[in-house]
């Protein structure tokens, strides 16, 4: 069974899906991870009070019990009333040489819309400020002129999901 939970953890038509274990297909261990802090932390419980397991994706619920999915909750950002995908300023801002990887994730400030942040893996060394020139340039140009990088920050590596994901929800919780 799953349940779709709204940002604040509650009950929703529309919000997170979360799986209702036991399912499946759903491990029960993992090797050299800690099985627990990966599928379960932070991780609201349901409606019963069970435990339940994150899936990630965005999901609404239609008459009929219809579903329509919406892609990675973690991978789409709303950037002015505009949205675009994490997936989207990525690849625009890999390609700036001596960048290894990037991850785009949005984040409340408290006075207004999301911001962007984006944390980068470089493989060379770089200045802060001068990175955030040169991605707020790129985007200008090649994404949309209203988008504006806010913060930068230069990290060693990204953190992963057991299957190799980037973990953005960890990045945003980085950034408060």
């Amino acid at each position: 069974d799953f349940v779709l939970l709204d940002e604040a953890g509650h009950p929703s038509e529309e919000g997170e899906l979360f799986l209702i274990p036991p399912s499946i297909g759903l491990s029960q261990q993992l090797l050299n991870r800690d099985h627990h802090e990966t599928y379960y932390a932070g991780v609201p419980r349901g409606p019963g009070g069970q435990l339940l397991r994150r899936h990630g994706d965005f999901m609404r619920r239609l008459p009929d019990e219809v579903y329509v999915a919406g892609g990675r909750v973690d991978d789409t950002m709303n950037l002015g009333g505009i949205k675009i995908s994490s997936a989207e300023i990525e690849r625009t801002l890999n390609l700036i040489d001596g960048i290894k990887e990037t991850a785009a994730v949005a984040f409340a400030d408290g006075q207004g819309p999301e911001q962007l942040a984006i944390f980068a893996v470089a493989d060379q060394a770089w200045d802060a400020d001068e990175l955030k020139t040169e991605m707020n340039r790129r985007i200008k140009t090649q994404l949309n002129p209203l988008f504006k990088v806010l913060r930068v920050e230069l990290i060693d590596q990204m953190p992963r999901t057991a299957s190799g994901k980037v973990m953005r929800r960890k990045l945003r919780d980085q950034l408060t």
